[in-house]
């Protein structure tokens, strides 16, 4: 249970660290915003035009009298915005790392940077494009995984007790899983780690992950906490990934450390 700790500790260490260095800091928060201004907008149209395409979806209830249609469409449209808001949940942090590949890249590597002995962090050496779709691509795969986790869970939701009482907490520890994956891979993918390999490390220390993931999962589901808690996830999945791979780490909370002289986008 110590692992748990651990995990909470690294994501303390990875706020802190992007606090210590707020011209990282105000870039990372960039892809966040443009995020969570796209999916606000996209919300804000299946609100508007959600009842619209059901009743085009629809077009058997439409000669339905009494309040029959009204209730019948009204109760689609109130599901459709629930999954619409349940995918945007889903996927912000798998399509925030995508848009902020390059701000979270170069955050990794300064993390990495300022954390190792000797003052180098691993390089992919890959074209930005070919990292975009592997990540873009790692990302889909590991949302099909949570999707189906997602359908089991709300399956098992329906069970009396245990479905009011169990399942939300393992739910909470899955969505953490995944949350970390996505997370880690920033910088595991830098280290030529493919997702399988990925799965296999964090499942071998799955009290780690939950403890990183799990606490960050819960923080999410507050409105725009997300988006300024972001770099700081990342910095701290970088350290938790030196930690699932051996890596020697100096102290991140050390005072001073190395000057932060690189630009954003290197």
């Amino acid at each position: 249970m110590r692992d748990l700790g651990v995990g909470f500790g690294y994501l303390l260490k990875g706020q802190r660290w992007v606090t210590r260095h707020g011209r990282r800091y105000g870039f990372g928060l960039l892809p966040g915003l443009i995020t969570l201004v796209l999916y606000a907008a996209a919300l804000v149209a299946l609100a508007l035009w959600g009842e619209d395409a059901v009743a085009w979806a629809t077009p058997f209830a439409d000669d339905w009298a009494g309040p029959w249609q009204g209730l019948f469409r009204g109760f689609l449209t109130a599901v459709l915005f629930a999954l619409g808001l349940l995918l945007a949940v889903l996927t912000f942090t798998a399509v925030t790392l995508l848009v902020g590949q390059p701000f979270y890249e170069s955050l990794s590597e300064q993390v990495d940077a300022d954390v190792s002995p000797d003052g180098t962090a691993p390089e992919s050496g890959l074209p930005l494009w070919r990292e975009l779709w592997i990540s873009g691509r790692d990302s889909l795969r590991v949302l099909v995984r949570a999707g189906l986790w997602g359908v089991l869970l709300f399956a098992l939701g329906f069970l009396p007790f245990v479905g009011q009482t169990v399942v939300p907490v393992i739910g909470f520890f899955v969505t953490g899983f995944f949350l970390t994956e996505e997370l880690a891979a920033v910088a595991l993918q830098r280290r030529d780690v493919d997702l399988r390999a990925r799965l296999a490390l964090l499942r071998s220390r799955k009290t780690l992950v939950w403890g990183f993931g799990t606490p960050l999962g819960l923080a999410f589901l507050v409105p725009f906490v997300a988006v300024f808690l972001m770099p700081g996830a990342v910095a701290g999945a970088t350290l938790l990934a030196r930690d699932l791979l051996g890596e020697e780490t100096a102290d991140a909370d050390a005072p001073g450390g190395r000057p932060d002289t690189e630009d954003v986008t290197s």
